[in-house]
């Protein structure tokens, strides 16, 4: 009875509620450079496990921090790796919950294919009952999958649409709430065409939905302000979300500002001012600055 409450309390939270989800979920291939950026350089870690150990750290700093609270972080999305990992001596996604009240979600995709049809799908997944499972036994609200678009390619957008379908259906068999991240390369010169095609195809996916079924989408900042406001309206989707995509975090915020309704779910624009060297203090205030400019471009009316 009381992780059913909790996942109405989580799901009350992500479609109401102000704020904005914060990424740390850098997987392999990203946990290098997030590292570096954040003052660990290569040369500090011999083994695939040190490295993750420092990227876990890093991560335990940013959770326990004062300026890291449900005040301002709806959500977090986290690595597997993070969630089955224990922060204050607890395990991360009760802490989040318990103690900050952040709704917890878990990365599922485990890597994307080459490039064909002007996209890359994400590699089929592997064990994914048994994640799902895990994760539903540590509390976790959702997932999120991620697969990138680089051009406006109707038949590419479609398989990556479909993909992202096929995984969503699995993971709300199994209880939770998936984020569906259908990515447009922000260096895409073909960015708003691609835009116009996935929106499309969003629409007409997800009409497919049952009435019961809930999904959040993480999109890509898009050219045309409110160009994802029909899907926000959608009674199925809890809440439509903005990935940084590499823009900086002011000319993020300056975006997302324009778009009604859209929150942020950041990840390199949250985390690239803060540094190892920084003291506990200096690192804190850095974090409270990011997060009340996060907090506040997400902070505009909800349109459910």
């Amino acid at each position: 009875m009381q992780k059913q409450n909790d996942r109405q309390e989580m799901a009350h939270r992500i479609q109401h509620d102000p704020g904005y989800l914060a990424a740390l979920d850098q997987s392999g291939g990203s946990t290098p450079s997030a590292l570096a950026m954040y003052g660990v350089l290569p040369k500090a870690y011999n083994t695939e496990e040190e490295m993750f150990a420092a990227m876990h750290a890093m991560r335990c700093r940013i959770m326990m921090s004062p300026a890291f609270s449900g005040e301002h972080v709806l959500g977090a999305i986290l690595f597997d790796r993070t969630m089955d990992a224990q922060v204050d001596g607890i395990s991360v996604p009760t802490f989040l919950w318990q103690k900050r009240r952040i709704v917890p979600f878990v990365k599922i995709d485990q890597g994307l294919s080459a490039e064909a049809q002007g996209v890359q799908m994400m590699r089929p997944l592997a064990d994914i009952e048994a994640l799902l499972e895990r994760a539903s036994a540590l509390g976790v609200y959702g997932t999120k999958a991620r697969s990138v678009i680089h051009s406006a390619d109707k038949a590419g957008i479609t398989a990556v649409v479909e993909q992202q379908m096929f995984y969503a259906e699995r993971v709300l068999s199994a209880g939770l709430t998936p984020i569906l991240e259908p990515e447009i390369a922000v260096q895409s010169c073909e960015k708003a065409a691609a835009e116009g095609m996935l929106r499309d195809v969003l629409l007409e996916k997800i009409n497919n939905l049952s009435d019961k079924s809930r999904v959040l989408l993480k999109l890509t900042l898009p050219e045309v302000p409110n160009h994802y406001a029909q899907l926000n309206c959608d009674q199925r989707v809890l809440r439509v979300v903005a990935l940084s995509g590499g823009y900086s975090l002011e000319e993020a915020c300056r975006r997302l500002e324009q778009n009604e309704g859209m929150v942020a779910s950041f990840s390199r624009a949250l985390l690239d001012r803060l540094r190892i060297s920084q003291d506990d203090e200096a690192f804190n205030s850095v974090l409270q600055k990011v997060s009340d400019l996060i907090y506040t471009a997400s902070v505009k009316k909800i349109l459910h």
